[in-house]
């Protein structure tokens, strides 16, 4: 497999952390990914406390003069000092249009009320932790991926994201292959986590959606595991409306029920997040 990081570009700078207005964070880095995609980090409230996996509103002020809010998971785990988001451009989104634009200095729009089904504390007990995600889907996933929670609660993680294209693979490939050595949860993670992605249009290593791959077997057999089992396996799945959806059908069609935090049971689906 081939990897595009030729339009990789990162901009970061030193600045302080005291904000101007109610509510706002200050950008403290960003990085575009590819045309479409692009991750950017924030400075973090002190107040925030959030459970890896939640999501929270930031946006941008309005024309008219009103917050422009959406749901963003964030993708920095619970102990980093900033938080991380990633997302994609959409050119007449009315967030994402002006949002892709922001620079190290600027400001956005933050609530710091965190909230969410893709938390640890929504399944119950298990041996494996499957993380299914499509596109900017992976984002709470790459908080969960990075909390030293998960590799205490499960033997296995792993980690399946699908896009179309290779270069849209970047952001979770460079994060998956940077956590063995990562000073603080390098040894945790050892070899406990597997990443298995596929893309759906470009040809790469491994291909075809994540539904099929699971109804086909594929997967287990690629990675010698057993098949999805409610007394072992665990899911958690973020992606398009159509993804979640198909996704509960094929994890049901294996036996696991949907939990929720009132509720745990074998699988949690992300319903605030669409992308």
């Amino acid at each position: 497999m081939t990897h595009m990081t030729e339009s990789l570009t990162v901009t970061e700078i030193s600045i302080p952390k005291t904000p101007t207005l109610p509510d706002a964070q200050t950008v403290t880095a960003v990085t575009h990914w590819t045309d479409r995609l692009f991750s950017f980090r924030v400075t973090r409230p002190q107040s925030l406390r959030f459970r890896s996996g939640e999501f929270v509103m930031i946006g941008l002020m309005g024309e008219n003069g009103k917050p422009l809010l959406r749901a963003y998971s964030i993708a920095s785990p619970s102990w980093d000092e900033e938080l991380e988001f990633y997302s994609i451009k959409v050119p007449d989104g009315p967030l994402t249009s002006r949002l892709q634009h922001i620079q190290p200095g600027d400001q956005i729009i933050l609530r710091p009320k965190p909230v969410g089904t893709l938390v640890l504390d929504a399944l119950l007990p298990g041996k494996r932790l499957w993380f299914f995600a499509t596109g900017t889907g992976i984002a709470p996933f790459a908080s969960l991926m990075r909390d030293p929670d998960t590799y205490e609660r499960y033997d296995e993680v792993i980690m399946m994201h699908t896009c179309r294209d290779v270069a849209e693979l970047e952001y979770g490939r460079q994060l998956v292959e940077s956590l063995s050595d990562d000073p603080l949860i390098g040894e945790m993670v050892g070899d406990k986590l597997r990443y298995y992605p596929t893309t759906t249009r470009e040809q790469s290593a491994r291909m075809g959606r994540i539904t099929d791959n699971l109804t086909s077997g594929q997967v287990f057999a690629d990675l010698g595991v057993p098949p999805l089992s409610p007394a072992h396996d665990r899911g958690m799945v973020c992606g398009s409306l159509d993804f979640n959806t198909d996704m509960k059908a094929v994890l049901e069609g294996f036996g696991l029920r949907e939990g929720a935090n009132s509720e745990p049971a074998e699988y949690v689906v992300e319903k605030a997040f669409v992308g």
